[in-house]
């Protein structure tokens, strides 16, 4: 690591980008730093547009006391990250690009910006009532094992499935978007405080005292305004047939 004291966020993210990617369009400052959420492992991480490049990279320094991660872009490739987080329901690039702040701008920032903050606040594409149906299928699934299951180390890793499923079932039938690790936890509280707090609560008791009741309270509460528990006759894949007379 760079020997020399940290320097503010912003400052030091003005002195990478003019040291490193100076002939760029544009180059935002993102992340923790930005939503006052930094810690001492924070990094800083710096979205650069420039128009000049072939292709999408990312790469990662350490300079003027922080680890940096730059996610590089020219002025049309950002567009397919764009599809690819709608598509997953996870807008990392469009929230780095619409929270970020201003390092550098040539003049195409706030289109893109724009761009960003009209896909945060149209949200992820509706469920069909097929892919409800399949994600009440397999979270049944997971809870069965989880509510049949007598060995604590495997406890803990069906939990975990249960509590992904469970919150992307929750936040994409309410038209939100998901999370993944830390993400999981701000999505929900967004959505919801008190069922965030309750979601919680209910997988803290399984982790620490090995109850399961709360765990399976909480997903029968999810499920049942769309059903609840699902197996006996789900089918996935299955062509419709007719049952035809063979002429013999």
């Amino acid at each position: 690591m760079t020997a020399m004291k940290r320097l503010k966020a912003m400052e030091a993210a003005a002195l990478f980008v003019d040291q490193f990617f100076s002939n760029c369009d544009g180059a935002v400052l993102a992340g923790s730093v930005v939503r006052g959420e930094e810690t001492d492992t924070s990094d800083l991480d710096i979205v650069v547009f420039d128009k000049n490049i072939n292709s999408s990279y990312r790469e990662s320094f350490i300079e003027f006391g922080w680890p940096i991660e730059v996610f590089v872009h020219n002025l049309s490739s950002y567009k397919h990250f764009f599809d690819l987080d709608y598509k997953n329901a996870k807008p990392s690039m469009q929230r780095m690009i619409a929270e970020g702040l201003v390092v550098k701008d040539e003049g195409i920032l706030d289109a893109i910006k724009e761009e960003a903050k009209a896909i945060l606040e149209e949200g992820p594409e509706r469920w069909t009532d097929e892919t409800i149906r399949s994600k009440r299928y397999f979270i049944t699934d997971v809870l069965d094992d989880f509510i049949g299951c007598q060995n604590r180390a495997e406890g803990l890793f069906i939990a975990n499935t249960l509590a992904n499923l469970l919150h992307e079932f929750v936040l994409r039938t309410n038209g939100r978007w998901i999370g993944t690790s830390k993400w999981i936890i701000r999505a929900l509280k967004k959505y919801d405080e008190k069922f965030a707090a309750d979601f919680v609560n209910a997988f803290d008791a399984f982790y620490q005292d090995s109850d399961k009741s709360r765990v399976i309270d909480l997903t029968d509460k999810v499920l049942e305004p769309y059903g609840g528990r699902l197996f006996e006759g789900f089918s996935l894949g299955k062509e419709n047939r007719t049952d035809r007379s063979l002429d013999i």
